[in-house]
């Protein structure tokens, strides 16, 4: 993850009795860390590999989970229910919190979070469930969905667009009003200290196209809602035509699987301003688009294409 280093959390460690059972796993023992392999892999694999699926902010709610820094945006709750603010990150990577009614009771969620399951739907559904309900002053440290837990799509306005508020710094931790112990500024300090420069490109038909500044470049991180092997196949076509760029000043670096989703990866020059890629993104896209409506199998030279961008391709998950 990206984002801004998080204030810690203390942990509050809880003391289970023993059960005296022979033929439980020895802790520290092969056999009991196969068992917890094998059950962390049955329950990924019982968990929906896009999670956002059907949502109209599926690209930026992944890169707001995995990569920006520091944003916001307001999500619709269905009837006359509380609005929401979903955050890149909240102060101790903590899943939620609703502000003192004196100073606006504003309810949110973060993305970015110290403890997590493997369903990222499902613990937002059960953060915003939970800050729906809330009184003001209440955190939430960690979000623990149950069968009980309501979808995300029942908390959520699945097709409300979201308008996503880029932050320069974390100063928006802190509501207007608010009394700032030395602890909080130092932890605002520090999570600025490390954060770089990013901004969201903004174009007609361009969704997701996340630029960051990381010093001796920059990169855009293009989060696509195409099928993965779909787009992999229309990239390996754009690239053995030579037009896998941004235009002059560009390069493609490679690219990551998260959340379902395929997110190429750019080189930019740095002292170009975000919003001068708009146009190169907006081209590349119609390549794209023509290179997916394409039938029939990669040619040789596009099959050599995609075996290279493959070797440079990582998986987050």
């Amino acid at each position: 993850m990206s984002g801004g280093r998080a204030v810690a959390v203390p942990r509050i460690v809880g003391v289970v009795g023993r059960r005296h059972r022979h033929n439980e796993p020895k802790s520290g023992g092969n056999r009991q860390a196969k068992i917890a392999a094998r059950a962390a892999e049955r329950e990924e694999l019982s968990v929906e590999p896009r999670p956002f699926a059907g949502f109209a902010g599926e690209c930026d709610m992944v890169a707001m989970r995995e990569f920006v820094p520091s944003a916001t945006t307001r999500l619709a709750t269905p009837g006359d229910g509380r609005d929401i603010t979903l955050a890149t990150v909240l102060p101790g990577a903590i899943a939620g919190l609703v502000r003192d009614e004196l100073l606006g009771g504003e309810a949110l969620v973060g993305l970015q979070v110290q403890v997590h399951g493997p369903d990222p739907a499902a613990d937002l559904a059960y953060a915003v469930d939970w800050a729906s309900r809330a009184g003001g002053g209440e955190t939430l440290t960690s979000s623990h969905p149950s069968d009980s837990t309501p979808a995300l799509a029942d908390v959520v306005v699945a097709d409300a667009p979201l308008e996503i508020a880029v932050h320069p710094d974390f100063s928006w931790w802190l509501a207007d009003g608010a009394q700032v112990s030395p602890e909080i500024a130092q932890a605002i300090k520090n999570a600025n200290e490390v954060m770089m420069p990013s901004a969201r490109v903004t174009a007609d038909g361009i969704e997701a196209a996340w630029w960051v500044d990381a010093g001796e470049k920059a990169h855009i991180r293009w989060v696509r809602p195409e099928d993965e092997d779909a787009l992999f196949e229309a990239l390996a076509r754009v690239h053995a035509a030579g037009g896998l760029h941004l235009g002059e000043g560009s390069r493609f670096a490679g690219s990551f699987r998260t959340h379902g989703l395929l997110v190429p990866v750019f080189d930019l020059d740095p002292e170009m301003h975000h919003q001068e890629w708009a146009p190169g993104l907006q081209e590349l896209d119609a390549r794209l688009g023509e290179a997916l409506a394409q039938e029939g199998p990669l040619g040789s030279d596009e099959r050599a294409s995609r075996d290279g961008l493959r070797a440079r391709q990582v998986t987050l998950r």
